[in-house]
């Protein structure tokens, strides 16, 4: 249920004429970021002389722009006793190996069962950078994806954790088995990454739009018409790895969003989820400054398709 949370209105300057209004208006630091006004724009609750405009209206001197800022209703996260895989934990950060199909934090229509759930109930003290629906939660992976995730106790060490991904100086490595042998044994993808352009729900490679996206990857084995690839994040956007696989023509085997090509028709094996895992992480912990490395084995799931491939080789 909303309700009106506050309206704010802004009166353009000369001096900002031709900016676009996204821009405009994340510049003036209101709380909310740039993603949300962009959705609010395209909702209609920002307008510009009582009109509903685009995201890249350019402003004129003089115009007057309208914000009316929705108030959602907190969502209530109750601690749960979900089992946990800790690989880490001190004061300030706690590093997780996520088991697939358990979904990283709440959100509408889905208030239990999540690693938050399960973090609340394993300690009391979570970075409040993320709001009440992610606490301490400063990466994600998709409910699918297995593997190593970090968590900061508190607002310091989430802070330094989220500078060190923005520099992008944070090590993230990843397995996965892809449909299609890669002739190639190492190489860079390097695209832009936006939003697909009629399913909102789904993320896809775009030249004009979106934003630059970089995975590196590295053949491990090469499989029954299937490839073992070790891959490095070098930009986070979101399913990144499974779109510019997917764009390359070797999508991750199970991937039920990116993986349905009618190109790999030989032999199959069956994946109940997206055969890819967060193997690797390496980060610098914001208090002590000391660089700290951490692996997370293959789950058994990912080790059965491989038993079965290399049996069939």
């Amino acid at each position: 249920m909303e309700k009106t949370k506050d309206v704010k209105q802004y009166i353009v300057s000369s001096i900002d004429s031709n900016d676009r209004l996204d821009l405009y208006l994340a510049k003036k630091r209101f709380g909310i970021s740039r993603t949300q006004i962009q959705r609010l724009i395209t909702e209609g609750k920002i307008t510009v002389n009582r009109g509903i405009v685009k995201t890249n209206y350019n402003l004129k001197g003089g115009d007057s722009i309208l914000i009316t800022i929705p108030q959602t209703k907190p969502l209530s996260i109750e601690p749960e006793n979900i089992p946990l895989d800790i690989v880490y934990e001190d004061d300030s950060v706690i590093v997780v190996n996520k088991q697939a199909g358990l979904v990283v934090h709440p959100s509408v229509g889905n208030c239990t069962g999540t690693m938050v759930n399960a973090l609340l109930y394993h300690c009391k003290n979570l970075s409040g950078i993320g709001g009440t629906e992610r606490p301490g939660i400063v990466h994600r992976l998709d409910k699918d994806t297995s593997g190593l995730l970090m968590v900061a106790k508190d607002d310091l060490t989430h802070q330094g954790l989220s500078k060190q991904l923005k520099e992008r100086t944070i090590i993230r490595g990843y397995t996965a088995i892809v449909k299609g042998v890669l002739k190639d044994e190492i190489g860079n993808i390097e695209t832009n990454i936006g939003r697909h352009i009629t399913d909102r729900k789904k993320m896809s490679v775009t030249m004009q739009k979106g934003k630059r996206a970089v995975t590196e990857f590295r053949v491990i084995e090469r499989l029954k018409d299937h490839t073992l690839l070790e891959l490095r994040l070098k930009t986070g956007r979101t399913h990144q790895i499974r779109v510019h696989l997917s764009h390359i023509g070797y999508p991750v085997l199970g991937d039920k969003i990116y993986g349905r090509n009618k190109r790999y028709s030989k032999y199959q094996v069956p994946a109940k989820r997206q055969a890819l895992h967060a193997h690797l992480l390496g980060f610098v912990h914001p208090k002590t400054g000391i660089y700290m490395e951490f692996n997370a084995p293959l789950p058994e799931d990912i080790k059965r398709i491989l038993g079965a491939l290399r049996n069939n080789n």
